[in-house]
This record gives C-alpha cells, sequence and structure tokens, in this order.
C-alpha cells in the first residue's frame, strides 16, 4: 500500500509541475483566406506556439476575434505539426498574447507579466511568398530558419 501512496504522490508531484512550469503543450492552427479577390497571402497555412509561458497563455489570441481584411480560422491544437517549410521564433510580448504576429523588435527586451525567455513560435507550411514571410519575421525581431 505504501508504494502505491509513493507512486500517486510523484505522479502528482510531476503534474504539478507541468501545469506550473508551462510544459503543457498548446499551439495554434491558422488558415489564412483572402476577404476578397484583390487581397494577396503571404502564408495560407501557419501554426504557432508560445514557449515558456503557462497553460492557457495562448486561448485568447487562438479566439477567432480578428478584425483583419484577410479571414482566418483558428483553432487550438495539442501541438504544430511537423513538417513545415519554415519556422519564425520571436520574443513573445504583451502584445503577442493577443496576435501572434506582434513580437518585440528589440532582442534581449522583456515585457511585465512575460516571464524572460518566453517564445512565439511560428510554424509556416504554405508560403505563397517565403521571401516576404522571412522579411516580416525578421523585421518584427524574429529569427528566420
Amino acid at each position: 500500500m505504501r508504494t502505491t501512496k509513493v507512486t500517486l504522490k510523484t505522479i502528482a508531484g510531476v503534474m504539478g509541475c507541468l501545469i506550473s512550469s508551462g510544459v503543457w503543450a498548446e499551439a495554434c492552427q491558422v488558415s489564412i483566406r483572402p476577404a476578397s479577390q484583390g487581397l494577396a497571402v503571404v502564408n495560407a497555412q501557419t501554426c504557432y506556439e508560445y514557449t515558456g509561458m503557462p497553460a492557457g497563455s495562448i486561448d485568447w489570441s487562438c479566439s477567432n476575434q480578428s478584425k483583419d481584411a484577410l479571414t482566418s480560422e483558428k483553432h487550438k491544437v495539442d501541438s504544430c505539426p511537423t513538417q513545415a517549410k519554415a519556422t519564425c521564433s520571436a520574443t513573445l510580448t504583451q502584445e503577442s498574447l493577443a496576435n501572434e504576429r506582434s513580437t518585440n523588435k528589440e532582442p534581449g527586451k522583456t515585457s511585465a507579466h512575460i516571464p524572460e525567455g518566453a517564445q512565439v513560435v511560428t510554424y509556416y507550411y504554405e508560403l505563397q511568398d517565403p521571401t516576404q514571410a522571412r522579411i516580416d519575421c525578421e523585421h518584427g525581431g524574429g529569427t528566420w530558419k
């Protein structure tokens, strides 16, 4: 019986650490299409995740509340699919909690209430204009791979 109690305590402790440390995997799958024929779409299929953040941090930005000229559909997934064509990693800011495309343009600067080292990582699957996507990433202070 003692072994069972130790095992349950151990499991409870590990689960508590995972939840409090932000290791819980959460991501947001995004499909974008133009609202009208005249608008170009740079990246039609993306997925993004926050690293170094507590569970639930991605909820607001993944809520389909966009007012953009492009129509986007977002849904929360456990993790982003593998085999992305490119990635952009950038420092997470207060603004990027609501808009994943908004990142810190000054490397090394942190925002209040954002853990040091927290990042938004965007994975690109369908790139209509890879050059423009890279420019957007780097202009926003991100690292393109």
